[in-house]
């Protein structure tokens, strides 16, 4: 699978071009995956407490699909941060990331399914768990290590999550899982369309 080009994307937030600045640092200084995504945790906690406002352009859910609005990419893949959007009855396949990510809940209601992640391909995935996180809320959705779950909306209005990876997501190859096969399919969840234009 051919990776597409990283596209660095300053964000005209001002709460938010802050938290990058400081999630910057925190890859910097912490090596430890574990400790720098608990430390990103609490800074997206602080940010979203502060009252968080978004652009309509990156809230408006598809009617098809989730999607993913780039809010900023650093220029050299190091991290992103995103708006993903689930409109009522939306929801993702299993998956993984293989990066780290952290996602704070902006508004409305995520369901999370966890699933252990398989140590090798075409063994039925192991159930480890559900948790609805509601606004303000944040949870360190992966570890490279710890990394399948399925993602839905879980409200009568569309779910937001402000969402920090540590790569580009919208260009990382990632696996996508049949939970009762273990079957694992390759795919890029890529931007939404026009968002980083």
């Amino acid at each position: 699978m051919t990776r597409p080009p990283i596209v660095p994307i300053q964000t005209g937030i001002p709460e938010l071009a802050t938290f990058a600045d400081t999630v910057a640092r925190l890859i910097d200084d912490i090596p430890d995956e574990r400790s720098l995504t608990a430390a990103i945790r609490d800074e997206l906690t602080a940010v979203l407490t502060g009252g968080l406002e978004l652009p309509p352009g990156k809230t408006r859910p598809d009617p098809d699909h989730y999607v993913m609005y780039p809010l900023h990419v650093d220029p050299d893949g190091a991290f992103s941060i995103a708006a993903a959007v689930w409109n009522v009855g939306q929801g993702t396949p299993v998956h993984g990331h293989e990066t780290w990510g952290v996602v704070g809940i902006h508004s409305g209601i995520e369901v999370e399914t966890r699933y252990r992640k398989p140590s090798t391909e075409d063994v039925p995935l192991v159930e480890e768990g559900t948790a609805e996180w509601s606004a303000g809320q944040v949870t360190v959705c992966c570890t490279t290590d710890d990394d399948v779950h399925q993602v839905r909306c879980g409200g009568d209005e569309p779910v937001i999550g402000i969402h920090v990876y540590g790569a580009d997501i919208g260009t990382l190859p990632r696996r996508s899982y049949n939970p009762e096969t273990g079957a694992v399919r390759w795919f890029t969840s890529a931007w939404a369309e026009g968002a980083t234009e």
